[in-house]
């Protein structure tokens, strides 16, 4: 139960669930990840003192936060600080009550940061800082307003980074020591990169091209022709390594070169007309026409502008809050894209060993980006003044996404079979040569289409990338989410090393069918197989070959894994093939696990407290809830829906659901009416001698392609007075040998005609798959008439259904 409660909460209306693990691990910086279903009002509490079940925000006077989406019937969304409203906006962070829905809320010392989405730290939709911030608050409660909320799949993440832009903790949270750098030396380094730019090459002679020689005492100004070429025209001196402008003032030159490196500078105004003049000779147009825009102004309103006093003039950038090349600068995006094509300006051509010259690109642009090529072409060493450098070991398509990226800015990626391994390939290159901004864009692209198909290479890849901690660890919760579908659709998991495989194993969300599927896929990956393998077959194997041999070195892993897997939660038959087995006699840690299992089994001791190896996982299947009585969460509902594919229709019409009785159909005995939406009078099935006993049933067949877990089911009673005490609710997988999941022995909860009954299911036979469902009457009626008529016109399932 405890671990069902980490899975899935109802919390009550005026009530607050807190948990030992909802705790920031540093107070006041957090984030919280979980999934809701409500009709308004998903309520987050931060606190810094963990409250009672029984807690309230609006009655709570000690300093907190509280957080609200779908306030005000699903209209609004609030933040509330100290029970003080502090943003009260529309139309933000809607809630669903059709579906859960996927919400993170991070606190980095006041600043509170709103998402939507499976992915924390994507898809923001609201932020908001407090001015006099709470940086004591510490832990998460899920409260509500008026009605139930559920949420499920909870967690904190921790948050290392100020989240102005928080995709800062994918590149840098969790970032070990490299080459002997400490955390703090790796901080500075990061510190620096943010604060790079085009402007650290203003007036540098670091990898510059051509001079300037201003004014009558000849000033050289060092610059760099590509940079001048995609800001203007200055194909007239592209030849020359020099340029004169012996009538020009070096502040005049200073500003528009200023403007041209930074995207903004400052004149004053008498210089203004010179400034416009060299502007327009080297068609910098953006800078002409603010020039002449400030001068206009000043010829409206003289007072406007005080003598003496420089004007600002900045670049409109298409992305201000962007300061990252070429963003915010007067570039032609058209020129610039073009330069790797044309090769034009080019001063270094890089090869690929292998594959010949991969782009014709430009020293300062690449170091732009990349602290690693800046320290290439800048080290005095042999690269700094070659023209041609050779890498090795480097993907050439995704070096070309790479520098297109370097000019453009952008990932330009076709959809394709392959571009999911060519977008890991470029994560790869992104973290090899430091190209920050790549690796984040790949990053947010690998968390968007990362699907079970994708979680392997992904993992291979990024396992041992510090800076993809977030990835990985999203990878393997999507990997334990399905397991089963991850290791059996390809074999792809037996590539994954042993840390990784070991951390999905021993994962808190693994969700299978059976710990038998989690048995194989162990001995899969320990003997490395090449096809998917049962454990009855991998015991065949032992018959001629020993364990070393077939697990070879993973040997003293699978001793490792083997714990992991909850052998008490397997059927007691299933268990007595184990201990009999080949494997059982030749790998001691399985024989040993096999019997404990076994033994509490044999007791009956189903309940053993806080140990995980006794407490069911949920179940892979499609979560079918319970809400309350007649509902549309069902089964029923749900085949009628044709799985949610269009609109409702009888399902037994669809032939999506099959209903039988123990008597054949008549007026009264109509299988139609048992998933109909509309009540009927009278509905019954009637008796039947089945091994000298009379007994009714109905039975459901929800059809052979699918199972159900079957966790809490609903009927309703006829317009009759037989109210049913005795009968049971069974299970089986193929319609003859049936398994009890509840049975009512003098049950008085039905007392009218028309009456709704829910119940839940309870105990190991919840977490078994049945095809086959049948409701037995095992005594009489109230009704002395017709003791045996089962009287039922409506019926619902409920639990993990495929």
């Amino acid at each position: 139960m405890a671990e069902k409660e980490k899975k899935f909460l109802r919390v009550a209306p005026f009530e607050c669930a807190w948990r030992e693990d909802l705790m920031f691990r540093e107070a006041g910086r957090g984030c919280v990840a979980f999934e809701a279903f409500a009709h308004n009002d998903v309520t987050v509490v931060f606190r810094e003192n963990v409250g009672s079940q029984h807690y309230h925000y609006k009655r709570d006077n000690s300093p907190h936060y509280t957080v609200i989406l779908g306030s005000h019937r699903n209209r609004r969304f609030k933040i509330e600080v100290d029970g003080k409203t502090a943003v009260d906006e529309a139309g933000v962070a809607l809630c669903s009550s059709s579906a859960f829905q996927s919400y993170w809320i991070s606190i980095f010392d006041g600043l509170i940061s709103v998402g939507q989405g499976r992915y924390p730290f994507q898809n923001l939709v609201f932020q908001w800082l407090d001015t006099n911030p709470n940086c004591s608050v510490r832990y998460v409660g899920l409260s509500s307003w008026d009605k139930h909320v559920g949420y499920r799949n909870v967690s904190v993440l921790p948050l290392t980074q100020n989240p102005i832009s928080l995709w800062k903790q994918v590149d840098w949270s969790e970032h070990k020591g490299e080459e002997g750098k400490d955390d703090e030396e790796l901080g500075e380094e990061c510190s620096d990169y943010e604060k790079w730019g085009l402007e650290n090459f203003l007036e540098s002679s670091e990898l510059s091209d051509v001079y300037f020689i201003v004014g009558e005492d000849e000033k050289s100004v060092p610059a760099h022709r590509v940079i001048l070429g995609i800001c203007g025209n200055f194909s007239f001196c592209s030849s020359s390594d020099v340029i004169r402008l012996r009538d020009v003032e070096y502040p005049v030159l200073h500003s528009l070169l200023q403007y041209v490196y930074t995207g903004h500078t400052q004149a004053a105004e008498s210089e203004l007309g010179s400034l416009m003049a060299l502007a327009l000779q080297f068609e910098v147009m953006p800078l002409v026409k603010q020039c002449q825009e400030m001068m206009d102004r000043f010829k409206l309103n003289k007072n406007l502008f005080r003598t003496g006093k420089n004007m600002e003039l900045s670049y409109p950038s298409s992305k201000p809050h962007s300061t990252v090349f070429p963003f915010g600068l007067p570039v032609n995006m058209l020129k610039l894209k073009q330069l790797p094509i044309t090769g034009e300006h080019s001063d270094v051509k890089i090869y690929i060993d292998g594959s010949g010259l991969a782009a014709q690109v430009h020293k300062v642009i690449l170091s732009l980006w990349s602290i690693p090529f800046a320290k290439m072409f800048t080290n005095g060493m042999t690269e700094s003044i070659s023209s041609e450098i050779c890498l090795k070991d480097v993907s050439p398509e995704a070096f070309s996404h790479m520098v297109s990226f370097m000019y453009s800015g952008e990932i330009n990626m076709e959809d394709g079979p392959n571009s999911g391994n060519l977008l890991i390939q470029l994560l790869l290159l992104a973290d090899q040569y430091g190209v920050t901004l790549l690796h984040q864009e790949c990053c947010k692209l690998l968390l968007e289409c990362l699907s079970e198909d994708s979680i392997c290479p992904i993992l291979q890849a990024v396992s041992m990338i510090p800076s993809c901690k977030l990835i990985e660890e999203t990878s393997k919760r999507n990997f334990a989410t399905h397991f089963d579908y991850c290791t059996t659709a390809s074999m792809d998991f037996i590539l994954l090393d042993d840390t990784t495989f070991s951390h999905i194993i021993q994962h808190p969300d693994l969700t299978v069918t059976s710990e038998e599927r989690v048995i194989n896929a162990i001995l899969m990956w320990c003997m490395k197989a090449k096809e998917l393998l049962g454990w009855e077959a991998v015991d065949e194997l032992m018959n001629p070959l020993t364990p070393e041999v077939i697990f070879a070195d993973r040997l003293h892993l699978l001793n490792d894994l083997l714990p992991f897997v909850r052998f008490a939660l397997l059927p007691h038959a299933l268990l007595k093939k184990l201990k009999m087995s080949n494997l059982s006699k030749h790998i001691p840690v399985l024989h040993n696990l096999v019997t404990e299992a076994l033994s509490h089994t044999e007791m009956g001791l189903s309940n053993m407290g806080t140990d995980k190896r006794f407490q069911h996982r949920r179940s892979s299947f499609k979560e079918l809830q319970y809400i309350c009585d007649g509902d549309s969460n069902g089964v029923m509902y749900f085949a009628g829906t044709s799985y949610r594919e269009h609109q409702w229709v009888n399902p037994v019409i669809a032939k999506r659901i099959f209903i039988t009785a123990s008597s054949p159909i008549s007026r009264y005995t109509d299988p139609k009416v048992l998933v109909s939406r509309t009540f009927q009078g009278t509905s019954f099935a009637g008796p039947r001698m089945e091994d000298g006993h009379n007994c009714s049933w109905w039975m459901v067949d929800i059809g052979k392609d699918h199972q159900l877990m079957c966790n809490y089911y609903t009927l309703r009673q006829d317009g009759s007075r037989a109210y049913m005490r005795f009968w049971k609710l069974q299970g089986s997988v193929d319609g003859n040998s049936w398994t009890d999941l509840r049975v009512h022995d003098n049950d008085q909860t039905i007392c009218k005609p028309g009456q709704f009954a829910s119940w839940p299911i309870t105990g190991p036979n919840a977490l078994l798959p049945f095809r086959y469902f049948r409701f037995v009457l095992t005594g009489p009626t109230t009704d002395a008439s017709n003791p045996w008529n089962f009287c039922i016109c409506f019926l619902e399932l409920y639990g993990y259904f495929r």
